[in-house]
């Protein structure tokens, strides 16, 4: 009970299929109630009048009356037995019970309708004086008089019954289709992507939702317009940073020209490798207020291997240096339908982590194959790979797994992350080698692109 109070006060479509069926429940039980009250004393007013026709008809037709001399055994007929009889001949009445006739009404009863007690059963009587002068009673037992305008008033009533569970059933849908358009619009705002800030339709919404759609949609402008601010600021900052960092790195080259003593050259190594950090992680922050903004790139049909080739031509020294076996596998070459800058920053950032996390002696794969009509580009590398409980963080700027020893900034996967929600491409992180889980494979579909 507790678990319905608390869905009916959080509910608006539960506590309204509520309130309307309350409504209609009240409705159709007083309704019900006067359609019942109404017939049962329309079933009496036409007994009654069944009453007065027998009268009429009895003096019309100058009838006379002949009792049975023994009726306590006549049972036929008995729900709906009328009785005739001269008044006066109440008196003559001999019988202990209502079976035989006459029975002793009283003599004194006016003309008209009235209720009278014989032996413990209640009578309507309708007395009447004939053209004759005569004075007849027209009888019926109230109980049968009752039941059967009970009957006629269920009769009447059988309607409520059988249409009142059915039109709470089709308020009950009708308030389900009423609130599916909200159900749908909340179904579109929870499948968006975390950079889809882009307003919500709002035309063909019940007025009623209309208010609230609007003020999200300001609400969803506001936030774009504070994440555009933070990616410009960020851009700039960046830019900003470039050129005296750039002037760093021109002074230390040129203080490791002059003659200096071993201490100092080795403190200058350090320094130049700082150097060096800081220019990546500004030219890192660049690609990514890149990745992250909404100006439209224009997609084109690009040759993944030629991508790799170029890729490869820039850190070919980085992989050199580790000792590490980089390459292409395979010779089946893909076209994928996205913009050429965005697929070499995606490749050239995964390429940069298999190199800086993959060990000594270590092995680099790029492979590209097609799978049910979409392009499936692949880097493995054989380093410690990445845990499952990690693989959603590794995404956010700046993240970098415990344990790592590496040097970096960890805005690498970022970058990847911003340019799929971008292009509509699919990212996923696994093990090379799925036994020993190890080594990272980091999967990537894009939209395969005609020959």
């Amino acid at each position: 009970m507790d678990g319905f109070k608390k869905r009916l006060s959080e509910s608006i479509q539960l506590r309204l299929s509520v309130s309307l069926s309350l409504a209609i429940l009240t409705v159709a039980i007083v309704a019900g109630i006067f359609a019942f009250i109404s017939a049962f004393d329309e079933a009496h007013e036409m007994q009654d009048d069944t009453l007065r026709q027998v009268a009429a008809l009895f003096d019309r037709q100058q009838m006379t009356l002949t009792y049975p001399e023994n009726t306590s055994g006549d049972e036929h007929d008995e729900d709906s037995r009328v009785i005739v009889q001269y008044l006066a001949d109440g008196s003559k009445a001999v019988g202990t019970d209502d079976a035989a006739t006459p029975l002793p009404f009283p003599i004194t009863l006016a003309d008209g309708l009235s209720t009278v007690t014989v032996h413990g059963e209640v009578y309507r009587v309708l007395v009447r004086t004939t053209t004759q002068g005569e004075r007849i009673a027209v009888a019926q037992e109230n109980d049968i008089r009752d039941q059967d305008a009970r009957q006629s008033a269920l009769r009447s009533v059988l309607p409520f019954l059988i249409l009142l569970p059915v039109l709470l059933l089709v308020v009950g849908d009708l308030v389900r289709k009423l609130f599916r358009p909200i159900a749908e619009l909340c179904a579109e705002i929870d499948q968006r992507a975390e950079q889809e800030l882009h307003p919500i339709d709002e035309r063909h919404l019940p007025t009623e939702v209309r208010p609230f759609v609007v003020a999200i949609n300001r609400l969803l402008k506001r936030v774009a317009l504070s994440m555009e601010t933070q990616r410009r600021f960020v851009a700039d900052a960046a830019h900003e940073l470039r050129s005296p960092m750039t002037a760093l790195s021109l002074q230390a080259e040129r203080l490791d020209a002059v003659d200096m003593s071993n201490m100092a050259r080795e403190r200058l190594l350090p320094l130049r490798q700082g150097i060096e950090r800081g220019r990546k992680l500004i030219d890192q922050l660049l690609s990514l207020a890149s990745a992250q903004s909404h100006s439209s790139l224009l997609a084109s049909t690009v040759a993944v291997h030629d991508v790799y080739r170029r890729v490869l031509e820039d850190l070919l020294p980085l992989a050199e240096l580790k000792h590490i076996d980089i390459g292409v596998e395979g010779a089946q070459d893909v076209q994928v339908l996205i913009n050429e800058m965005d697929l070499i920053t995606l490749v050239k950032n995964l390429v940069d982590n298999a190199i800086r996390y993959t060990p000594q002696g270590g092995r680099i794969d790029l492979l590209v194959a097609v799978k049910e009509g979409t392009a499936l580009l692949q880097v493995k590398d054989s380093g410690p790979g990445i845990a499952v409980e990690d693989r959603e963080r590794v995404f956010d700027p700046f993240y970098r797994c415990l344990g790592s020893h590496e040097v970096g900034s960890g805005l690498g996967l970022s970058i990847v992350k911003a340019i799929a929600e971008r292009t509509g491409a699919r990212v996923r992180l696994g093990f090379t080698d799925k036994v020993h889980n190890s080594g990272l494979c980091v999967s990537v579909w894009l939209s395969a692109g005609k020959h």
